[in-house]
């Protein structure tokens, strides 16, 4: 038996948090949006509009843990987003490692921006792109089907 799941994840930053949707079925997922946040601090609005839209069976927030596996000050933060993310809408919460993704993320939008001959937003492009990498890597370590 297959389980269908829908997931929205969240590459986490200080500045901008990447977001994007994803279903289990395929394994895929496409960038939605890059929100703006002030000190790490979304605007929780939007995020509920997301929720509404997308009706997400799960969370999953990347972890961006030092080269060595260690954690940093923006682990730490990530964590506590994710928690706030499941104390508030009572959502499934997981994390993955997130390392590298962003340094994937554009390489994916340059390649993007030379295939069809157009100048992206880097940086939005960019969060977006490695909320996508991060569900889809998701997706692909866990046994949903």
């Amino acid at each position: 038996m297959s389980t269908h799941l829908t997931a929205l994840a969240f590459d986490y930053g200080t500045k901008k948090i990447g977001v994007a949707v994803g279903q289990s079925i395929t394994q895929t997922a496409s960038p939605l949006a890059v929100l703006a946040a002030r000190d790490g601090v979304p605007d929780w609005d939007t995020i509920e509009k997301l929720v509404k839209e997308w009706q997400p069976g799960a969370f999953v927030v990347g972890m961006p843990f030092n080269m060595d596996g260690s954690e940093n000050k923006m682990t730490v933060r990530a964590q506590k987003f994710l928690q706030r993310l499941g104390g508030r809408f009572n959502i499934a919460c997981y994390s993955i490692d997130e390392r590298l993704s962003s340094r994937e993320a554009k390489d994916i939008r340059r390649s993007m921006a030379e295939a069809h001959g157009k100048s992206y937003n880097e940086r939005d492009a960019i969060d977006s792109i490695a909320a996508q990498l991060i569900l889809e890597n998701w997706f692909a370590s866990t046994a949903l089907s």
